[in-house]
């Protein structure tokens, strides 16, 4: 099933510059490798390096180095781009910050070898980020993850295996695959990079910026996995903005340096702790101080005078009518939730049915389908979502064949045709 999904997945996400933007050469005076493009003007604090993933494949990335910089940013760039692209920005970003930066290409994007998909973009992240440990002595506590659009992720996967992370910063991220194009209420096994459910195992601040008009990934994306976050950090909602044009606001640069000086001012034993806690007016040491500070009680009311017979009579009196209130209000409270279940199992009916009815609509346009549907296994809407999601994917029919329906022939066929 693993092969399935991933095959899925590297047609339904993925879509590498081509040709690529960027050759890779040896400077023939100092052996290094370097970038060539005609757009690139070479620095001399920019090493450019090719490493191994687990995956076998070999990536290329770009480091920056920054002289003062005492936070390294690990950062997985958007879709249909590579390094050479980015590579003013990521020197920018660089100056203006003063941070390191190291920015990769996934396999198969730019000179990268391999095929993309969900699990090479994580061997990706990986390989870079013990390259920055390795070779760079960068420590986990002074790292920030940056993760624009699908970048978001591989850096929230990292995330979740980083405890001691420094901070995460989501660039119009995504809350998953299939949800940008369909918003589905749960997560299905063939959806990839399922950040909402990752981004609540988030320990450290997260800074979440996206553009309110953006085309791409709807801006109900960003808000909602800003809500899960466990350490937020004030967002950047740019009005107007869209899925590339952000780094043009003069709002994001500014936001970016506030984020890092909060999180540079930040020790890292107290990471954990909001980017924000330190305007919040301090709580006592503990709780016995707390105490301590407030009035102990009167002794002087102890004794108070018994009740007499008719105050207990007037009491009891009414602390009857308040039962019967009490009573009447659960009757009534009872009758509104019958009718609300009433109303819930009509609405659910409801959509039951308009569901059959797009389903019956889609069979009379394509009846051929109609040889590999049994629905004994599935919902309906489970089953429909398997069926839009995957069709007309090359090899889709391994991916039919893995969760039991049958007639792959036959849907191969149909896929080829359509």
């Amino acid at each position: 099933m693993g092969t399935a999904t991933s095959s899925m997945a590297a047609k339904f996400a993925f879509f590498p510059p081509n040709p690529p933007s960027y050759t890779i050469l040896v400077d023939e005076e100092t052996g290094k490798l370097r970038l060539s493009s005609d757009v690139i003007h070479q620095r001399d604090n920019v090493d450019i390096l090719k490493l191994c993933t687990k995956k076998g494949n070999e990536i290329v990335a770009m480091y920056v180095k920054n002289p003062s910089a005492s936070l390294t940013v690990l950062y997985s760039h958007g879709n249909a781009a590579d390094i050479g692209q980015m590579y003013h920005i990521f020197t920018e970003l660089s100056s203006h910050l003063n941070l390191n930066l190291v920015g990769y290409d996934y396999s198969g994007y730019g000179q990268s070898s391999g095929k993309p998909s969900e699990h090479e973009t994580y061997s990706d992240i990986e390989a870079t980020y013990k390259c920055l440990e390795e070779t760079y002595g960068a420590k986990e506590e002074d790292i920030i993850l940056y993760g624009q659009s699908v970048g978001s992720g591989p850096a929230l996967e990292l995330a979740t295996h980083l405890p001691g992370l420094r901070a995460v910063i989501l660039h119009s991220p995504i809350l998953s695959g299939l949800r940008v194009m369909y918003p589905i209420k749960k997560t299905f096994w063939f959806d990839i990079y399922k950040n909402i459910d990752k981004i609540p195992l988030v320990n450290c601040p997260v800074l979440v910026i996206h553009g309110t008009e953006d085309e791409v990934v709807n801006f109900s994306h960003g808000k909602q996995l800003w809500e899960l976050c466990k350490e937020k950090y004030e967002p950047l909602w740019l009005k107007g903005g869209n899925h590339c044009n952000l780094e043009l606001y003069p709002e994001y640069l500014k936001h970016l340096k506030k984020f890092i000086s909060a999180i540079e001012k930040q020790p890292p034993h107290l990471r954990n702790v909001s980017a924000q806690s330190t305007d919040q007016p301090e709580h006592p040491l503990n709780a016995a101080e707390s105490k301590a500070d407030k009035p102990r009680p009167s002794t002087d009311h102890k004794e108070k005078a018994r009740p007499s017979f008719g105050q207990r009579e007037k009491s009891r009196l009414s602390t009857d009518n308040r039962e019967k209130a009490r009573a009447s209000t659960d009757r009534r409270e009872r009758t509104r939730k019958s009718i609300d279940r009433v109303g819930k199992a009509r609405n659910s009916t409801d959509q039951q049915e308009k569901a059959r009815n797009s389903f019956d609509r889609f069979v009379q346009l394509r009846p051929d389908l109609l040889c590999f549907t049994p629905f004994a296994k599935y919902k309906l809407d489970d089953y429909m979502m398997i069926l839009i999601i995957g069709f007309g994917y090359d090899r889709l029919g391994d991916m039919v064949r893995s969760v039991g329906l049958c007639n792959v022939d036959c849907l191969k066929q149909t896929a080829a045709e359509a």
